[in-house]
């Protein structure tokens, strides 16, 4: 469970669940320290797009061969959300372009990394990049190396339930 009483309890995680972030706070250093050696700017929209396709490539690796009804909904829904969302209107203007050509493939881990991986190269092409050929994706994008499990998808069966 996670407790809140407001915001000054924020993060309070309540003792029997393990949360990676609970013990960030101890471990705080001081602003020159973190921004040593990378630029203090924002991001740029190169680098947002890279680190989008890193999520989204390392999201269709973890994606079960049989996902469930729900996960096929929420991958979905997740994909369209970003193409409203996205922080640079003009990269969410031409996903919903994309993805009126493209609807979102996601009946099983191999149907979901080859339509992410063409719709990727659909995106680079457009942005004069040389396309990824797909037959290497998994090669490319493969699981995530995790202990017992822990990276698999499991969707709302989750510790926390329905946020």
């Amino acid at each position: 469970n996670i407790q809140s009483s407001g915001p000054s309890s924020r993060g309070s995680v309540n003792a029997s669940i393990k949360v990676p972030f609970a013990n960030t706070t101890s471990s705080v250093q001081p602003i020159d320290a973190v921004l040593k050696g990378k630029s203090s700017s924002p991001v740029t929209k190169e680098e947002l797009g890279r680190s989008t396709w890193t999520f989204l490539h390392t999201l269709a690796a973890q994606y079960p061969d049989n996902p469930t009804r729900q996960q096929k909904k929420d991958v979905k829904e997740l994909v369209h959300i970003l193409s409203r969302m996205y922080p640079c209107m003009e990269c969410a203007d031409h996903f919903k372009e994309v993805l009126r050509s493209n609807p979102v493939q996601v009946g099983s881990h191999a149907e979901f990394s080859q339509w992410l991986c063409h719709v990727h190269n659909v995106v680079n092409r457009s942005i004069g990049k040389p396309v990824f050929p797909c037959e290497r994706v998994d090669a490319r994008w493969g699981k995530l190396e995790c202990e017992q499990k822990a990276c698999e998808i499991i969707g709302s069966t989750s510790i926390f339930g329905k946020i």
